[in-house]
C-alpha cells in the first residue's frame, strides 16, 4: 500500500467538506459559506484577506462570499478602527443563531469519521495530525491564526 499522507490527508478533508456541504445546503447556505461563518465566530474582527487565505480563494471571490452572507443578514462589516481602508468582519446574531444550530451537524459528522477509534486512538489522532500540521506551520501567517483559533 502506497498511499502518502498528504494525498490522505487531502481526501480526508475533501470528505470534510463534502459532508458538511451537504449539512449546509439545509440551511441555506453553501460548505464554504459555512467555513466562512464558522471562521469569522471563532476570529471576530478577522478581514477578507486572512479569511481569503484561509479559504484558498482570491479576495475578490472571499469579496463576493461576504457580500452574499451580509444581504442575507448573516455577516456584518465594520470599519477598522486603526485603518479605515479596511473592514472587520463580525457575525450577526442571525449569524451566530445559524452556526450554533449547524455546529451539531458538524460534530455529527466529526463522530462518524472516528467512529470505532478508542480514546486512546482519537488522543492519538489528534496528536499526530496536531505535529504534522505544526511541521508545516508558519504561526506568522494570518490563516495560521484562524486555523490554530
Amino acid at each position: 500500500m502506497n498511499v502518502n499522507v498528504a494525498f490522505l490527508s487531502s481526501d480526508i478533508g475533501r470528505l470534510f467538506r463534502k459532508r458538511f456541504a451537504a449539512s449546509a445546503q439545509h440551511f441555506g447556505v453553501t460548505g464554504p459559506q459555512w467555513r466562512m461563518l464558522a471562521a469569522i465566530l471563532r476570529e471576530p474582527g478577522t478581514n477578507q484577506g486572512a479569511l481569503a487565505n484561509w479559504l484558498e480563494v482570491e479576495p475578490i471571490t472571499a469579496g463576493r462570499m461576504i457580500d452574499r452572507l451580509e444581504k442575507m443578514e448573516l455577516v456584518e462589516r465594520r470599519h477598522d478602527p486603526s485603518d479605515r481602508r479596511c473592514w472587520c468582519l463580525h457575525l450577526t446574531a442571525k449569524g451566530e443563531d445559524l452556526v450554533r444550530h449547524m455546529a451539531p451537524l458538524a460534530q455529527q459528522a466529526i463522530n462518524e469519521a472516528v467512529s470505532g477509534l478508542s480514546d486512546e486512538d482519537h488522543a492519538l489522532l489528534l496528536a499526530l495530525l496536531e505535529r504534522v500540521r505544526s511541521n508545516l506551520s508558519n504561526d506568522a501567517t494570518p490563516e495560521a491564526n484562524l486555523i490554530h483559533g
